[in-house]
């Protein structure tokens, strides 16, 4: 399916092209990528791993108890960080105590830390990642990082200014409704066949994938 008619369907149901466009995540400057310093990958990263299955409010809310908690999320001290302090993090009442999800940290570091030793820094590893390829980066975090499968890694390079797509409820329905997957959004088959819908449609149109995607989910009823 084109991509016209899936636009058409977002236009109308949001009341004109223009209020439509002011919807549309707004893409950072190229250079932004490598600008943001490690620590701050750190810290989104982990802000979205708690966010996975919890309110997200309570989350950012919380989030300067967080930073604090957390020292500011430098890689190179939590990649190798005593065990004690993560039980001390256990109990600490300015975060959300959960075990599981605070042992990410210090494995989320290393894996920033490796990238950061290949390509000079996280951002530097991330910009040079094609769009077009958005499953093989999200194959490599799944791999490499913590409590990086499912969506949770989606939306941390929504979050960081990555250009990609996000398989939200409503764009999983738009791709079905299109006949374009037909398989878990999860599993690797539909990770492929999701990413070929939307770089057939970044062909088409010169969108970003980001655009795309938001776009889609608003042409969903």
């Amino acid at each position: 399916m084109g991509f016209s008619k899936i636009h058409e369907r977002a236009i109308a149901r949001k009341g004109g092209l223009e209020e439509l466009n002011a919807l549309l995540p707004k893409l950072p400057a190229t250079t932004a990528l490598e600008a943001r310093t490690d620590d701050r990958y750190l810290s989104e990263i982990t802000r979205c791993v708690f966010k996975a299955g919890f309110v997200w409010r309570v989350i950012d809310n919380k989030w300067a108890g967080f930073e604090a908690a957390f020292h500011g999320f430098v890689p190179a001290y939590w990649q190798q960080v005593p065990p004690d302090v993560l039980e001390e993090l256990a109990q600490d009442e300015r975060i959300v105590r959960n075990m599981q999800k605070i042992r990410t940290v210090p494995e989320n570091a290393r894996m920033i830390m490796d990238a950061a030793r290949e390509h000079g820094s996280f951002g530097a590893f991330l910009s040079q990642w094609p769009s077009e390829d958005q499953m093989g980066l999200l194959l490599w975090l799944k791999r490499n990082g913590s409590r990086l499968g499912g969506n949770s890694a989606q939306y941390f390079l929504r979050m960081v200014g990555w250009d990609g797509f996000i398989l939200s409820h409503d764009v999983v329905a738009g791709l079905r409704h299109a006949n374009l997957l037909d398989a878990s959004p999860t599993s690797k088959k539909g990770l492929q066949q999701a990413q070929a819908a939307f770089t057939a449609w970044h062909q088409e149109t010169g969108l970003p994938y980001s655009q795309l995607s938001r776009i889609l989910s608003y042409s969903v009823d």
